[in-house]
């Protein structure tokens, strides 16, 4: 495997132009529902000049200006990791020619290997916190982690695509939510019938095969968000981690606990420090799960769905270190950025308030809001690409 190439520098804009009369700073509102994001690369309006009596043809034109915060990072590694199919109807041929074309980069990676670290690469992404870069997590637990992911199977999301592709020229993935609106839907053998399905967090399923299907391809997850759903769900039957022969295992790392996790779930080693701190090794996966089972999003993949897809109102605010995508947002972003046919379920809609919080739910519970994360942001986006036909969201229409 060769290393990322270098760095390509992300167009920073337009240089700023004489300004119109009275401007108005561009906003941007998170909170507000079926409002779009703004697109990141937009400069904000210049500081309001006096008119200038020189012709403009005549006027030089000012240097150019930053148009980002530095903390933002927009600019990512690249990868030269070629998609596993010629769909010609493949989402990712169309969403260049939609109105998201400005914003999606085909070449940020979406998983992290081996191959990525380098010191150069320590040093750029320790800058960022949680999902977003490598703050916070030293070098040795980094090196240690990574270096088991050497296979090819660990840089690619579908690595078995050659043995279950069947003649099919295109990726079809269910991406799988747990929103209350799954619960009555009958989904399960619509849901099952795709190549692959994506489930995350407390994704409860015996005893609702029928509603949510039966199979889990890519179980998307954190330490955290791993360990919140045992304690929050074992109530409804939720005991960890779907277990099958298909079943691949994506880290979302937003702390260094992930990358201690995946080292001793893949050697089957104890965890030798940490909350999860324990004697024997981690059980969450199996006892025959290899290293070849586990892969890792890419901190660059996470800030830049951030900074392009999802850029919140909170990255305003003293919370901006904390607010990252939701774990389901990244899951159904990186399913648009690697499959070739997307179909979702059990996210999100305008109507939300119909349903409980989750579809495995013993009473109504509603959904609850939180500065780490924007759902109506998610929202918006999420009927934003299917308008656009990039994605189908179920909406029990």
């Amino acid at each position: 495997m060769q290393p990322a190439r270098p760095l390509c520098p992300v167009h920073a804009g337009p240089a700023y132009k004489r300004p119109r009369p009275r401007p108005r700073p561009c906003q941007l509102r998170g909170e507000t529902q079926g409002v779009h994001p703004a697109p990141p690369d937009q400069p904000p309006s210049p500081p309001h000049e006096h008119p200038s009596t020189s012709p403009p043809h005549r006027t030089a034109p000012p240097p150019k200006a930053p148009t980002e915060p530095p903390y933002l990072g927009d600019t990512y590694a690249t990868d030269d990791l070629l998609p596993p199919t010629n769909c010609s109807a493949g989402v990712r041929g169309r969403i260049l020619g939609s109105v998201f074309g400005e914003r999606y980069l085909p070449q940020v990676p979406v998983l992290q290997w081996g191959g990525h670290l380098s010191l150069g690469e320590y040093q750029r992404l320790r800058k960022y916190p949680g999902a977003h870069g490598w703050g916070g997590v030293d070098l040795h637990t980094l090196a240690t982690a990574l270096s088991i992911l050497n296979s090819s199977a660990n840089r690619q999301m579908f690595d078995d695509w050659d043995h279950r592709a069947n003649g099919s020229s295109c990726i079809r993935c269910a991406v799988v939510g747990n929103g209350g609106i799954l619960r009555g839907s009958k989904r399960g053998l619509e849901i099952d019938q795709h190549n692959y399905v994506f489930r995350t967090n407390g994704a409860v399923i015996k005893g609702f095969e029928e509603d949510v299907g039966s199979r889990t391809s890519l179980y998307t997850f954190s330490t955290n968000t791993l360990r919140n759903s045992i304690r929050s769900y074992a109530s409804v039957g939720y005991r960890g981690p779907p277990i099958s022969e298909e079943t691949r295992y994506v880290f979302l790392p937003d702390h260094d606990r992930d990358y201690i996790l995946l080292w001793a779930a893949a050697t089957h080693t104890p965890i030798d420090r940490g909350p999860e701190r324990s004697k024997s090794p981690p059980t969450y996966f199996g006892e025959h799960v290899t290293a070849q089972t586990f892969k890792m999003y890419h901190p660059d993949f996470v800030r830049y769905l951030r900074n392009r897809f999802l850029r919140a109102s909170a990255l305003k605010t003293r919370y901006r270190d904390i607010y990252r995508p939701s774990t389901g947002a990244v899951m159904l972003l990186a399913a648009l950025h690697t499959c070739d046919q997307v179909s979702a379920y059990g996210f999100m809609t305008p109507d939300f308030k119909k349903y409980s919080d989750h579809y495995y739910d013993n009473a109504y519970r509603p959904v609850g809001f939180y500065i780490n994360h924007d759902l109506r942001m998610e929202m918006s986006l999420w009927q934003q690409l299917h308008q656009a036909g990039l994605i189908h969201l179920y909406m029990r229409q």
